[in-house]
């Protein structure tokens, strides 16, 4: 039955995520810090993940290479019920939208141009962008210890974390490296600075 919500809920944040993998972890963010499960011998419900843990999550998914939505939720299986849990969330997530855009592809080259469509996605997209910066900003609340209402206390937590994401910002802003060689140099840092 665990494994039949895991898939459910990760399907369920693919058929309603749009703009791809890095614009659906907002909702698959939300998803799964509110899903709760009582762990084997304990009496209280428990989040499946905390929002740390998925912050844990989406820098490990962007740090191997490939898609990161199933890498971030084949992680948040994993801590519910195994390699079993893994694959189950890893193909709610990519299992019934391949299926769907197969049946869509079809269609897809006759309404691509219609108005109704190109209208549609008009206003999708800025939307996309919106969960982005959520997701980004839910991400700081947890990396950084600032409140809900702003960046005051940001620097509770240290300079040193500011740095890395100003450092980060400017690299992929300013150079054509890839963002793997950028997150593949934050974890050797973080290795020697943080041991």
């Amino acid at each position: 039955m665990l494994l039949w919500k895991i898939f459910i809920l990760y399907t369920r944040v693919a058929l309603f995520s749009w703009g791809g993998g890095p614009a659906s972890l907002a909702l698959m963010q939300r998803e799964s810090t509110a899903a709760l499960w009582v762990p084997p011998g304990a009496t209280e419900a428990v989040p499946w993940v905390t929002p740390l843990e998925f912050s844990d999550a989406v820098a490990l998914g962007n740090a191997l290479p490939g898609p990161v939505a199933p890498q971030v939720s084949a992680y948040v299986g994993y801590k519910m019920a195994g390699v079993p849990g893994a694959i189950a969330a890893a193909a709610g997530t990519v299992l019934p939208t391949t299926i769907l855009m197969l049946f869509m592809i079809v269609y897809f080259f006759k309404i691509k141009d219609s108005i109704l469509i190109q209208s549609m996605l008009r206003a999708v997209r800025p939307v996309v962008v919106g969960l982005l910066l959520w997701t980004a900003y839910d991400m700081a609340y947890t990396v950084f210890g600032v409140n809900r209402f702003g960046f005051v206390g940001a620097t509770s937590m240290g300079w040193d974390k500011l740095l890395f994401v100003l450092a980060a910002f400017g690299l992929l802003t300013l150079t054509k490296i890839n963002p793997a060689f950028v997150i593949f140099g934050a974890a050797v840092l973080g290795g020697v600075i943080y041991r």
